[in-house]
This record gives C-alpha cells, sequence and structure tokens, in this order.
C-alpha cells in the first residue's frame, strides 16, 4: 500500500530525470510536481458542486464491492464507460459515465462532520485564527464575472465562506430553488421610483460612514448592497426562476434536488461561475441502503440529464460538474443496517470542464477500507479544479493581517489522470 502523502505516482521517470537538474539546485519535490503540471487544464470557464452533506457511501455509490461482506444491499451495473461499474442507484447517470471520471483513492484524515467539511470545501485544515475560503470563492476571485448574475451561487443550503478574500467573493444564497428573491423586489406599496429614491439616500449615507469610519465591515455592506441593487435592475434576473410547468422538470425531477441541478445549467448557461448545490442526508448510520436507495431516486435523474444537457449544448466541455462529501463510510455494515463514518478511503465523480471521461482513477483495497493505488489527497481536488479553470493553485494572496497564502494547500498537487 502506498503512503498517502507520496507523490511519486503523479510523476512519470522521464519527467523526474528532466528535473533531475532543478532538483540538484535545491528546488523541492512539491516545486517540480507544480511545474510538471502547468499546462494541464484551462479549459473550464465553470464549475457546478455537487455538495451531499454527512458522509455519502463510497461502496453504495461510485465503488461498489460485488461479493464482499461489505457490499451492502446493491449490485454493480455497467455503464457506457468500457470496464465502469457504479451502484444500481443510477442508472441513469450509468450512461453518461463515458464523459465522467471517478476517484476511488481519496485519502481523508478527518472522520469529524465540521472539520472534514472545511477541509474538502477548502483544501485547507481549521485554524483558530484564520478563516480559509471556500473552492467557490476562489475561482471568483481569479475570474471575472461574465454577466449580470452574482458570480458564485449556493443553492439549499450555504456554502463556505470567502473568508480573507473578501465580500465579493461570498456567495449568493437561494434558499428555494426557481422561487423568486423577496429580498430582490421592493415591499408591497412601494412604487419602484420611491424605491431607488430609498436606495440613493441608502447609498449615500453609507458612503459617507464608511469615509469617516473606514472599516472593512462597512465597505463589505457597500459592495453587498451594490450587487443586489443591480442584480435587481438586471433582465438577467428571470434565469433564477423556474416555473412549474417547465418540461424540463419531468426529466430532472420535480424536488429541490431535481430544482437545483436544472437551475445550476441555467445559470452556468446565464455566466455564473460557480453554482454549489447542497442535498444533506448522507449521515447514515442506521438504515443506510433505505436511505441512499431514496437519495438514487431523486439524485440520477438530475444528475444525469445535466451531463446530457451540458453535453448537447456543448457547455460540458467548459463546465466541470463534482460530486462530492465529506467523506464515506464504514465498509463494516453495523448492527442498525448503517455505515458510520470512514475517512481514511472515499470517491467522488467529475465530469467535464476538460476532463478525460470515461476512467477510473486510483482504487481501494478488495474492501473499500484503504486506498490501494494511487492516493489522492483531499487538496489535490481542489488543485484539479482550479487547474482546469486555468487558475494556478500555488498562487499566492494576501490577507487582511498581510500573510501570504496559497489558494490550495501548499501540498496540492493536480491530479494529471484526469487531463491526460
Amino acid at each position: 500500500m502506498k503512503d498517502a502523502s507520496c507523490l511519486d505516482y503523479r510523476l512519470t521517470r522521464r519527467r523526474m530525470m528532466q528535473g533531475s537538474g532543478a532538483a540538484m539546485l535545491g528546488m523541492s519535490v512539491n516545486s517540480l510536481v507544480h511545474a510538471a503540471t502547468q499546462n494541464l487544464g484551462g479549459k473550464a470557464k465553470h464549475v457546478i458542486l455537487f455538495w451531499n452533506g454527512g458522509g455519502m457511501s463510497h461502496l453504495d455509490t461510485w465503488d461498489p464491492k460485488p461479493g464482499r461482506p461489505t457490499q451492502g444491499e446493491f449490485e454493480p451495473i455497467k455503464t457506457s464507460a468500457d470496464g465502469v461499474q457504479i451502484s444500481e442507484i443510477f442508472p441513469q447517470l450509468a450512461k453518461q459515465m463515458h464523459h465522467a471520471a471517478l476517484i476511488r483513492s481519496i485519502a481523508g484524515t478527518n472522520g469529524d462532520h465540521g472539520r472534514a467539511s472545511y477541509e474538502l470545501q477548502t483544501s485547507y485544515g481549521q485554524s483558530p485564527n484564520l478563516l480559509h475560503p471556500g473552492i467557490g470563492s476562489v475561482v471568483v476571485h481569479e475570474r471575472e464575472p461574465l454577466g449580470d448574475l452574482p458570480a458564485f451561487i449556493s443553492i439549499n443550503g450555504n456554502s463556505r465562506r470567502a473568508g480573507y478574500l473578501g465580500q465579493r467573493c461570498e456567495a449568493y444564497y437561494i434558499g428555494k430553488p426557481g422561487e423568486k428573491d423577496p429580498y430582490l423586489a421592493f415591499p408591497a406599496g412601494i412604487s419602484h421610483i420611491r424605491g431607488h429614491k430609498r436606495l440613493d439616500i441608502l447609498a449615500k449615507m453609507n458612503q459617507q460612514h464608511s469615509t469617516k469610519l473606514g472599516s472593512k465591515e462597512m465597505k463589505a455592506t457597500e459592495t453587498a448592497v451594490s450587487d443586489a441593487v443591480n442584480l435587481m435592475k438586471s433582465p438577467a434576473l428571470k434565469a433564477m426562476e423556474l416555473k412549474n410547468d417547465d418540461p424540463d422538470l419531468d426529466r430532472y425531477g420535480d424536488t429541490d434536488f431535481g430544482r437545483g441541478a436544472l437551475l445550476a445549467r441555467r445559470l452556468v448557461e446565464e455566466g455564473v461561475r460557480f453554482v454549489q448545490v447542497n442535498r444533506g442526508g448522507f449521515d447514515t448510520h442506521s438504515n443506510n441502503f433505505e436511505a441512499m436507495r431514496t437519495h438514487g431516486e431523486v439524485m440520477d435523474p438530475a444528475l444525469a440529464s445535466l451531463i446530457g444537457d451540458l453535453k448537447a449544448s456543448g457547455k460540458l466541455e467548459e463546465t466541470v460538474v463534482l460530486v462530492l462529501s465529506e467523506f464515506g463510510r464504514t465498509p463494516r455494515i453495523n448492527d442498525n443496517a448503517g455505515r458510520d463514518h470512514h475517512a481514511k478511503c472515499f470517491s467522488c465523480f467529475i465530469a467535464g470542464g476538460g476532463i478525460k471521461g470515461g476512467q477510473v482513477i486510483g482504487s481501494s483495497d478488495e474492501d473499500g477500507v484503504m486506498p490501494a493505488i494511487d492516493p489522492v489527497k483531499p487538496c489535490d481536488i481542489h488543485a484539479s479544479v482550479v487547474t482546469a479553470l486555468g487558475i494556478d493553485p500555488m498562487k499566492e494572496v494576501m490577507t487582511p493581517l498581510d500573510r501570504p497564502m496559497t489558494l490550495v494547500k501548499k501540498t496540492a498537487v493536480p491530479v494529471q489522470q484526469l487531463f491526460v
């Protein structure tokens, strides 16, 4: 079994020999690996992250173990990718697997929900004195907006905060996908003209206080109000609404998740850089199989329709679709027909944005307990996503306290197999 910190599987012998001269000049192995990945990716413009909170079972989704005691109730099924099998709970998505890659050897470090969620969404471990930005905030910090809509939108739940990247990189929150946001319209009885006069007065008051106090909190408030007002005036706001008789809902599923996936597609079509769709309920300490079957019924049509629609429109090549959770579940099935927290080895699904589909990267051991081949660190996934967008994961930004921080954790390396 390879050590989870070992990086040799990402360097060919030829690349290592080519870099040996630099190594003798004192460059670290991380620097050599970083240099070797500079020409990867760069095709993507958008990201859709499906965050499955609670710890989704890898064995009952992306990494089935047929014939082993850890298999559980589900059978593996063939997919459109030669030799790749996934759980029977995703029959429609199986037909799209030639567009997607699976990473089956994520070597996590945290079995606690809070710490693991933080790491899987920021690439960093939690710190008592520093709030690291989520990956969505990193993307919008490095890439200019493409339209009037917010560059970062979170649906059905909150995303990670922008931390030291500031208010401009915070996510716009949509609580109920497809419904009008009541905060982006004037209250009943307030005319359009009267409402805008009030906004002008508010802007002047904020500017006066900001000039006098000079606080970062006031600057953040000004940014938030300005963004909201611009959004209220934009015709692109209609892209955030879904009609109940929308025929696409029949394919995606008229559920919060289905609506979220459909809305995510429309948002990237309107230029939104990063969309996060949140779904909970994966902390299956009991009745795991009943819960996962229900999850499959909701997620399968939505994800399959999304991938198919993005491909048909030509948007898949420039949109990374990532399905991720904070950790997996134990191979051992407990006495309550459930699976417990398991961070040592789990999986994720990734497609689009220049990602090479139809492949499996890494593998777990025969029971899905530990990575067996090509372990991938959580921060490597972040490095891969930003690399797909042509962003250097090792770029440094300064915190308000003038502390230099890399966009992604320094030990991160893009997973080369995703791009070649």
